[in-house]
């Protein structure tokens, strides 16, 4: 690591020393190439008998992975497979809700929670989830609101994708995406990677109560159906690990999504390897809506599955603590997953290290 990004190492390591972090990993690139790869903590365990953190651990980042499955479909837009303007039903015939594929991108199509109560097992069970989603009324008219798809963007997504290629969208990802570009990441992991996966834990017994927020809410119904998207005994087994959930069960390493970033901040381009057109990976990271988020309960700027800050970067936090973006200002990009449930001032404390080494 260059001597110049010295005060990242070392605030990386005082959250481990102080305990604020338990096992975690940080890529940031800059100006083009990867200047910061760290690891630290333990993926399972700690002390004497746990088992280290290591470059290829991967770990459940929530919805760091929603640009990701976004990218499967945005894959198909840019080979002119799937008009953004058209409605989903052209491609999904069952879908009762007059939503167009951007709504869909930009979590202003109405369904931000499944709409029927479902146990933790249906996490596995991708057609009965799609089905609910496409028999669903809407909770706001298509493009008037947004409001965070929490549990439902993948499926809406991934069900696009599936309906216009033919595979799950774990399957397009891995072929199209995270192949070509070689991203340690995916959805749905086979045994091998399931051995890789980091145990996550809660910073705080309080968290997954504190998340769900109050019963009956639109935030509690986007979070809490499925059930045991916030159980640590659902999300350390194989049922989850296994299942395609791509709103929220990504597993990545920071490597991969660091990656990710630098070739879309590169204009689609990674390694040589081009993947997306400059004008689709514009569009992407250009601001769709701009107002309240009914789920979030604050003002967010969305893009076709990111996020947009006023600082002009683009990306995705996720549930826990993980975070992924990019910035086109100061020309980085910064990756940071972690296993601690906890909240985001460590990674914001990570940007403002790295922010005074620029």
């Amino acid at each position: 690591m260059h001597a110049r990004f010295a005060p990242v190492r070392d605030c990386f390591h005082d959250l481990l020393t102080a305990g604020r972090e338990t096992g975690a990993s940080l890529t940031i690139w800059y100006d083009g190439q990867p200047v910061v790869d760290l690891v630290g903590g333990f993926r399972a365990g700690d002390g004497p008998s746990g088992q280290p953190w290591r470059p290829d651990t991967l770990v459940n980042v929530y919805s760091v992975g929603k640009p990701v499955a976004a990218l499967c479909l945005l894959l198909l837009v840019d080979r002119g497979r799937v008009d953004l303007d058209s409605p989903v039903q052209r491609y999904w015939p069952e879908f009762r809700t007059p939503a167009t594929v951007r709504h869909v991108l930009s979590h202003t199509a109405g369904l931000p929670a499944f709409p029927v109560p479902r146990p933790a097992s249906a996490i596995a069970d991708w057609a009965l989830l799609a089905g609910d989603l496409a028999a669903a009324d809407p909770e706001w008219p298509p493009g008037s609101l947004a409001g965070e798809h929490a549990w439902t963007y993948g499926h809406l997504v991934g069900e696009l994708v599936r309906r216009v290629d033919g595979r799950s969208v774990g399957r397009f990802l891995a072929d199209e995406i995270a192949g070509p570009w070689q991203l340690d990441l995916g959805f749905g992991l086979v045994e091998t990677d399931q051995r890789r996966c980091a145990d996550l834990r809660y910073g705080d017994p309080e968290w997954p109560t504190r998340k769900l927020g109050e019963p009956e809410t639109l935030r509690a119904r986007a979070m809490g159906n499925p059930a045991g998207g916030l159980d640590l005994a659902v999300l350390n087994s194989p049922l989850w690990r296994r299942a395609e959930m791509p709103a929220v069960n990504l597993h990545a390493t920071s490597v991969g999504l660091g990656r990710l970033y630098a070739g879309l901040l590169a204009g689609g381009v990674l390694d040589g390897v081009r993947l997306f057109s400059p004008a689709l990976v514009d569009e992407a990271t250009r601001v769709q809506y701009d107002g309240p988020d009914l789920v979030l309960d604050r003002r967010v700027r969305w893009t076709l599955g990111m996020q947009w800050e006023p600082d002009l970067s683009w990306g995705m936090g996720g549930l826990g603590g993980s975070s992924a973006w990019a910035d086109p200002v100061r020309g980085y990009t910064l990756a940071y997953v972690t296993a601690q449930l906890a909240e985001h001032d460590r990674v914001d404390q990570l940007a403002e290290a790295l922010h005074s080494c620029l």
